[in-house]
């Protein structure tokens, strides 16, 4: 396996970007994602009077717009897919609440639809915030703190997850000209107003570790180029580079990006321990690598995965058991993911309306056949994935 692999563009800097750009009042967007997400985004954002916007099965959509409609004074209701609708909002709500946004729950509390009818800047500046949740939540409230006449200060209580995102926003923030400081539990943004602001989107890391995952499982000597990441990178889920080591991949920065290189199989651990506290989004990649390489990994920081847009632990858990793999739960918040010998032969991997699903297991085709239902989910992060895959030599 050689070759180079196209990447889509971060979603989750692109996201943050387009809602920036729209705070800010101009400035130029380059190498957006072509991910239905942030082409939703896009889209939502250039209708700004509309009645009703549905932000569909995307998380960061529905989060960051709660907090963009609900400062900048909007009416209108915001709804999404049933699925979106159990994903719970309450911890966002009542955190605007505070700051002055008059919404209304159309369905059950503490979940869409929102119904938001226009905001009064409250008294309240400071606010507690659990981080256990959703750093999307902080990041909401982040990106409307130059909008309060007084400035924000979020105090984050509990445990903090996807902390790297939060420092991405405020990388992001920054650029458009906001003056945000983030300490260990404490995040200050000023009454400073946005300025216009150019830039680039740098490629996903999210969406290289599906190819960390096939250099891994692919042939002695595979190798492949991934143009566009950056060895300084906003983006928590580069973690991928040091996660991947231990099962035998090495990354090599070139001017243009990186090259992955699958290190001899005497290379690769026994039995390691990893904690995705600050990058969740890998789990799935590293658990179907991990069994198919044959290294048990000790998994920690999985406790956002039963919120996402599907319960990702009992996913891994059903899909993982057709091949003869297994994730159990070893102790409080510790899971186990084991193969004693993985059997790929011709099964079919329920994807669970979750992108990830169907990215994460696809690499298991080098070792047999594999059927992966629903393929289209893979348009919400990295639509043109099938096709880069068909490049590489995977037969379809």
């Amino acid at each position: 396996m050689r070759g180079t692999a196209v990447l889509p563009a971060s979603k989750s800097e692109s996201n943050r970007a387009l809602i920036l750009q729209a705070l800010a009042g101009g400035g130029t967007l380059t190498h957006l994602s072509e991910a239905n997400d942030t082409q939703l985004m896009r889209r939502l954002l250039a209708h700004p009077e509309a009645e009703v916007f549905d932000a569909e099965d995307a998380g960061t959509v529905m989060r960051f717009l709660t907090a963009y409609l609900a400062v900048t004074g909007r009416k209108t209701t915001l709804t999404g897919t049933a699925r979106m609708l159990e994903r719970p909002i309450g911890v966002l709500v009542d955190a605007l609440r505070k700051l002055g946004a008059h919404i209304e729950y159309l369905g059950r509390e503490g979940y869409p639809p929102l119904r938001l009818n226009g905001f009064e800047p409250g008294a309240a500046t400071t606010l507690a915030v659990r981080g256990d949740i959703s750093s999307q939540f902080i990041s909401a409230l982040m990106m409307v703190g130059p909008l309060i006449p007084g400035g924000l200060n979020l105090q984050l209580t509990g445990h903090i997850g996807s902390r790297p995102y939060i420092t991405m926003t405020a990388s992001l923030m920054r650029h458009f000209g906001a003056q945000v400081e983030v300490r260990d539990r404490d995040v200050r943004v000023a009454p400073k107003p946005y300025q216009p602001a150019d830039y680039t989107v740098e490629a996903d890391w999210s969406a290289a570790s599906y190819w960390y995952a096939m250099v891994a499982l692919g042939p002695a000597g595979s190798q492949i180029h991934l143009p566009g990441l950056r060895r300084q990178s906003w983006q928590g889920d580069q973690a991928i580079m040091h996660l991947m080591d231990p099962l035998g991949v090495h990354t090599e920065f070139v001017p243009d990006g990186v090259i992955l290189r699958q290190a001899p199989a005497k290379g690769r651990a026994g039995h390691v321990a990893m904690n995705f506290t600050d990058c969740p989004d890998l789990a799935q990649t590293i658990a179907v690598a991990a069994a198919a390489t044959g290294v048990t990994v000790d998994m920690v920081g999985l406790e956002s995965l039963r919120i996402k847009e599907t319960d990702r632990i009992a996913a891994l858990q059903n899909e993982l058991g057709k091949f003869g793999a297994s994730l159990t739960a070893e102790e409080r918040d510790m899971f186990r993911v084991s193969a004693q010998q993985l059997n790929v032969d011709g099964q079919t991997v329920a994807t669970y309306h979750d992108h990830r699903m169907a990215m994460a297991f696809a690499p298991l085709a080098l070792h047999g056949k594999i059927e992966v239902e629903a393929p289209a989910v893979v348009r919400k992060s990295y639509p043109f994935f099938w096709e880069e895959l068909r490049q590489a030599g995977f037969k379809m």
